[in-house]
């Protein structure tokens, strides 16, 4: 167990210091994991604390329709303090919106943004995962990903703007480029987001301008593999890809990425020669809207741990936990989510990675929390178990590819075209959280299913948000 005694670097004055009585579990990041370990801890005699950089709880898998006008942001977003209302009104939770700057496990607490420390007799450490550029980080100015509420907003802009700055511009070598739009990776993401982007230009917009057709708009998806969708069946894969140029989008399979600015992306292709040999060949694809779907780098916040602990983290900086997703010396720190370079151990002799999946953070969130129960009860934890219920991916509307797996059996059904994208609504409107939320999905997605139309497609003035920032064009080279 944990020491109650205070860290001597807290301040005195320190509303959340240590207090006797219950022990205390602090939970940072309120996402899928730790969320569910909120939820978990909930009737236990504990002390909990919730501490996340923003206000609400996000449900990821939906926020290409809020950067693609298909929903507005509160439809699959909520409060935490709405969240967990239930939870604070019994007395042993507290929600502080707040960034952890880093961990000091030998004194047990946690450094907030200010400077404030708070102790913790118990941490999950569930703090996501951000973008990753490869060690090109210039790159995110041109081809931002998408992660944050902010993320979305910021694509719909550039979305929306550069069909906006199509249709003034009179010459049409320059138009082209604003209407050449590229998605890079194509994993799920990817390709719901390539989809979604060519029902826009096809259907949405095809009646709304009189300069420019948008039908004419090109959707190109970048990935550097062999195939999209790489973690799916390879028919699946293929039906993906028949599906998503049945909508208008290009795929280019095997394009490794170079170079990214504000005029287009850089790319190689490996090509036959004519002497039947092969070598990467340099193109140059001209556009002004670049989405990035293809890396994923874990929370800064796993390095401060390493730093605090000495723990172990993989190359995309997820740290590597035990099975009982605790770390190496510090028995009381769990790392839930995709901040966890976690294993499976429903076979002790063979296990296998989680993947960074929503359903994987949220039984990690519930494990660690049980965990947790079993401790403070003197008894031993319990190795992870993930149940793997599939993959899901949706292309655009009546099209989607679908693995399920039927639970208590080594059966999966795969399948695709309208019947995986009715599922993949179904799942989707179950797993939101509020009856509102549902209620809005549902009527939201029903009108743009009978009409093609995105009524969310607003986005604040600029200048409205910066009023005294300068506006600076970036015009084409010539």
């Amino acid at each position: 167990m944990a020491s109650s005694a205070p860290p001597s670097t807290a301040p005195a004055s320190n509303a959340l210091a240590v207090k006797p009585g219950k022990p205390r579990v602090v939970i940072i990041g309120c996402g899928f994991g730790g969320l569910e370990a909120a939820k978990a801890l909930s009737h236990a005699e504990v002390e909990i604390v919730v501490i996340d950089r923003t206000n609400h709880h996000l449900f990821q898998p939906l926020l290409y329709q809020v950067a693609t006008a298909g929903l507005p942001a509160p439809a699959i977003a909520g409060p935490i303090r709405h969240i967990l209302r239930k939870q604070i009104a019994k007395g042993n939770l507290t929600v502080l919106m707040g960034e952890v700057s880093s961990i000091d496990a030998a004194s047990d607490c946690v450094v907030l943004d200010d400077g404030e420390h708070i102790h913790f007799d118990h941490l999950v450490l569930a703090a996501g995962a951000t973008h990753s550029y490869f060690g090109r980080d210039d790159w995110a100015k041109y081809a931002p990903g998408l992660k944050t509420l902010g993320d979305a907003f910021s694509i719909r802009r550039r979305v929306l703007t550069a069909f906006e700055r199509a249709e003034r511009e009179s010459d049409p070598v320059k138009r082209e480029p604003w209407l050449t739009f590229a998605v890079v990776g194509a994993g799920p993401t990817g390709v719901e987001m390539a989809g979604t982007l060519a029902e826009i230009a096809q259907q949405t917009l095809s009646a709304e301008f009189r300069r420019i057709d948008s039908r004419m708009a090109r959707v190109i998806l970048l990935e550097g593999a062999p195939r999209v969708l790489g973690t799916f069946t390879e028919d699946l894969s293929q039906r993906a890809q028949e599906q998503l140029e049945m909508l208008g989008a290009e795929v280019l399979a095997g394009a490794k990425v170079a170079n990214i600015t504000a005029f287009g992306i850089h790319y190689d292709v490996m090509e036959k020669q004519p002497d039947g040999s092969s070598r990467a060949v340099s193109h140059f694809l001209p556009t002004r809207t670049v989405i990035w779907a293809a890396g994923v780098a874990a929370s800064p916040l796993g390095k401060a741990l390493a730093k605090s602990t000495g723990c172990e983290l993989d190359r995309a900086g997820r740290v590597v936990v035990q099975p009982d997703l605790t770390i190496p010396g510090h028995p009381n720190i769990y790392v839930v989510g995709d901040l966890a370079s976690a294993k499976s151990y429903e076979d002790p002799d063979n296990p296998t990675p989680v993947p960074g999946v929503s359903p994987g953070a949220k039984q990690m969130g519930r494990k660690a929390a049980f965990n947790i129960l079993r401790r403070l009860k003197g008894q031993d934890t319990l190795a992870f178990r993930y149940f793997d219920y599939g993959s899901m991916a949706t292309i655009g509307k009546r099209a989607a590819v679908a693995m399920i797996d039927i639970p208590f059996t080594k059966k999966r059904i795969r399948f695709s075209g309208f019947a995986a994208w009715l599922f993949w609504l179904f799942v989707h409107v179950y797993f939101l959280i509020g009856f509102r939320n549902r209620t809005v999905v549902m009527m939201d997605w029903a009108w743009a299913y009978f009409t093609s139309q995105r009524h969310a497609r607003v986005f604040p003035d600029p200048h409205a948000l910066e009023p005294h920032a300068r506006v600076v064009r970036v015009d084409t080279p010539e």
